[in-house]
């Protein structure tokens, strides 16, 4: 609903270039972090991204609601004729 509006916000954010060194700044001490917490970052890292695929996953595979029928309708079918 709010994606045009935050694709707009997001253009104007990136081309300041305090905000483009920021987040520069926050992916490169991410990749530093990863490979200084190696073995923990990347395990890590699988879990949020199986977190992620699993959410998709149980999202998909959830029953669908069915409506219950109304039971007042078996009295609806046969509609009285009108007599003008």
């Amino acid at each position: 609903m709010f994606l045009g509006a935050i694709l707009f916000m997001l253009i104007f954010v990136l081309l300041a270039p305090q905000s483009r060194a920021f987040l520069g700044n926050l992916t490169v001490n991410f990749a530093t972090f990863l490979t200084a917490w190696a073995p923990f970052s990347y395990l890590l890292l699988a879990v949020l991204i199986s977190a992620l695929f699993a959410g998709i996953w149980l999202i998909h595979s959830w029953p669908k609601y069915v409506e219950p029928e109304n039971p007042m309708a078996k009295y609806r079918r046969d509609l009285p004729l009108e007599e003008d």
